[in-house]
């Protein structure tokens, strides 16, 4: 008994007024007069901020063009047969005011799940930062696309890369009959940390002998290393678009970034007239009722185009400016002249 009682008093907190919850405290009481004026600034703030992210992405200019060739009226209908490979086709386009820049590429795909669980851990990390054991060995999540039929091990593997978007664009300024090219920028339209951290290529020169004894992914044309030769920084597993591609979208229906237009000619954006943009057609997407599509974007201080985050701003702050009416209506009517 009396060991018992000396393990408690061993356990008992030491007696301060911190352990012994003994400190100063403040506790607001929340009375009509402070809750009624607070709903009230609170939803005027929300208003406020809500009308400046809305007009503010008003302001965006977005232009859409799909090119997905379902019907037989479209430009690109002949492509959209997997049958026919390597084919071009031309969309025409006019724009009736400037396009101020600058200007950003981006290509969209609808119901594409990204976002599947078994399609986003098909990859190898440690082969993609560049490690060569995992070139000859492919991590398991990967299957089965990490060995092709030969048994040899495919780099990069995983269903994630073997579906990279293959499509290619080229911008053209239509003046007097002739075409005049827009330059496309692809510099730094991946993540930094994506270019910096999370991939690296194998520290082997020529690039190409880390490659040895494997194979390309099914769906590629042709190898990672031979992605941009003609940039070192633009080539293998670090090549801008690659990256792009390999950071997941969270919905099915999404848009990556795949240029911008930054050239000095048009820097304040795409000027008044018509254009033509040449799409070497490969991405099939009919086959899971998916549709393609080229998005030109401008951006404001609030980033790109979304009127959702503006509407939401403005509906809670209206709900708080109606909270504070229906309490200030409740106080009134009901109020203890004895009460405080």
């Amino acid at each position: 008994m009396v060991k018992q009682e000396q393990e408690e008093l061993s356990n008992r907190p030491d007696n301060t007024a911190f352990t012994q919850q003994r400190l100063p405290a403040w506790q607001p009481i929340l009375s009509a007069g402070i809750v009624i004026p607070g709903f009230v600034l609170i939803g005027l703030a929300f208003i406020g901020v809500g009308v400046a992210l809305f007009i503010a992405s008003r302001d965006i200019q977005l232009l859409e063009l799909d090119y997905t060739g379902a019907d037989s009226t479209d430009p690109c209908y002949k492509c959209s047969d997997p049958s026919v490979k390597k084919c071009v086709c031309t969309m025409e386009f006019s724009l009736n005011t400037l396009f101020k820049g600058p200007v950003f590429f981006y290509y969209g795909l609808t119901n594409y799940f990204q976002n599947q669980r078994k399609y986003g851990v098909s990859k190898d990390d440690n082969q993609l930062y560049g490690d060569l054991g995992n070139f000859k060995s492919p991590n398991s999540d990967c299957d089965p696309y990490d060995y092709d039929r030969n048994d040899k091990p495919i780099v990069p593997c995983g269903a994630l890369a073997n579906s990279i978007f293959n499509d290619t664009f080229k911008l053209y300024q239509l003046i007097n009959g002739t075409q005049k090219e827009v330059p496309l920028d692809g510099k730094g339209i991946a993540w930094w940390t994506d270019y910096n951290v999370k991939y690296r290529n194998p520290s082997v020169t020529p690039l190409v002998n880390a490659f040895n004894g494997t194979v390309k992914p099914i769906n590629w044309p042709k190898p990672a290393y031979e992605l941009d030769t003609s940039d070192e920084y633009n080539n293998g597993f670090i090549n801008q678009d690659f990256l792009v591609w390999m950071r997941r979208a969270a919905f099915p229906d999404f848009r990556k970034l795949y240029r911008r237009i930054t050239d000095d000619q048009f820097q304040d954006g795409l000027p008044v007239g018509n254009y033509s943009l040449e799409i070497s057609y490969n991405y099939p997407v009919l086959s899971f009722d998916g549709r393609k599509k080229v998005v030109l974007s401008n951006v404001s201080w609030m980033g790109g185009k979304n009127d959702f985050l503006g509407i939401a701003y403005l509906v809670v702050g209206s709900l708080c400016i109606v909270m504070s009416l229906v309490m200030l209506i409740v106080y009134a009517k009901f109020n203890n002249s004895e009460d405080d």
